[in-house]
């Protein structure tokens, strides 16, 4: 033993240390690197931990708060393009338009489109002479056309991503309403195909069911909504800081900044923009980075151009 020692110390060499059998593996390493050694080991047990129990379920939407509930805009965000739009294709296939009056949408529109503006002077005369369309129909006669409408032109426009998120809500037991200045009949009857709770809409008058061609009060349209919401929430006991809210529209941005939960949907460039800003989540259903404009798409003939121009306004039954 002893020429071996001589041997290793002229080589220059020194030994291996060789810790004693009945001590620790780690009980050789110097302290800083026996602390980082056992630092490693703990989160690996710990990894292996969480690995063996049961996966949690998702933080957002919570299960079992009956105090929690979702807003969902339908245009661009539940259903590609506007309800209204496919609801006056289908009144002027069913003859509601005269030529007279679709020239007189085509141009109300056309201005829509080229001045990228609201002027309050033209939103009003396209408003009127949306309304004028139904005046001295009945209610029953327009929600009935109007399922007739929705299998002709709208079940196939529902998103599945936006679909999916509606139903994640519903899924946790909370309870999901869209919010739109589309006609309540229509937006019913989207909500209620969906299996959704129901529809805040604009409110067209009618005077023992029939339609009177006035509106009560303005488009459920902007800050009207947040004020829908607020007062809905409030008569169902809800917190708004655990709803949650979702559209594609800058205009919505009062609505969304009301909930604990905003979420820009297919969103236009200046809610990204502010979505971004605020941090708030996005999610984009579109193909590629296309955003598709609603207005009035050139294949579309004469019925697109007058569903173009009803979008002016939203049709809405008030009891009396």
């Amino acid at each position: 033993m002893a020429r071996s020692r001589s041997t290793e110390r002229s080589s220059g060499r020194s030994p291996e240390p060789v810790p004693p059998a009945a001590t620790s593996r780690l009980a050789w390493l110097t302290p800083r690197r026996k602390a980082a050694t056992e630092r490693t080991r703990l989160a690996g047990e710990a990894a292996a931990e969480a690995a063996r129990g049961t996966v949690a379920e998702p933080e957002f939407p919570a299960h079992g708060d009956a105090k929690a509930a979702a807003f969902f805009d339908l245009d661009n965000t539940v259903m590609q393009g506007a309800a209204i739009f496919h609801l006056g294709r289908g009144l002027y296939k069913r003859k509601f338009f005269q030529k007279r009056e679709l020239l007189k949408f085509a141009w109300q529109q056309a201005y829509f489109r080229m001045a990228g503006a609201e002027n309050a002077g033209h939103m009003a005369d396209a408003r009127d002479s949306a309304l004028s369309i139904v005046r001295g129909h009945r209610v029953a006669e327009l929600t009935a056309i109007g399922e007739e409408i929705y299998d002709e032109y709208m079940a196939d426009r529902i998103w599945p991503g936006t679909r999916a998120l509606a139903q994640a809500h519903l899924d946790a037991g909370q309870r999901v309403w869209l919010v739109t200045a589309a006609p309540v009949e229509t937006a019913a009857i989207i909500a209620r195909r969906l299996g959704l709770t129901g529809a805040l809409g604009t409110v067209a008058e009618s005077v023992g069911g029939v339609y009177t061609g006035r509106l009560v009060g303005e488009p459920l349209h902007g800050p009207a909504k947040a004020v829908a919401v607020e007062a809905l929430a409030e008569a169902e006991g809800l917190d708004l800081e655990r709803c949650a809210a979702y559209s594609d529209s800058a205009n919505d941005i009062p609505l969304l900044s009301l909930v604990g939960y905003p979420y820009a949907i297919n969103p236009d460039r200046r809610l990204r923009a502010h979505a971004r800003e605020m941090g708030w989540r996005l999610r984009d259903y579109r193909t590629g980075r296309k955003a598709v404009r609603v207005g009035v798409p050139a294949a579309a003939g004469a019925g697109a151009v007058a569903g173009g121009a009803v979008a002016a306004v939203a049709l809405q039954r008030r009891r009396r």
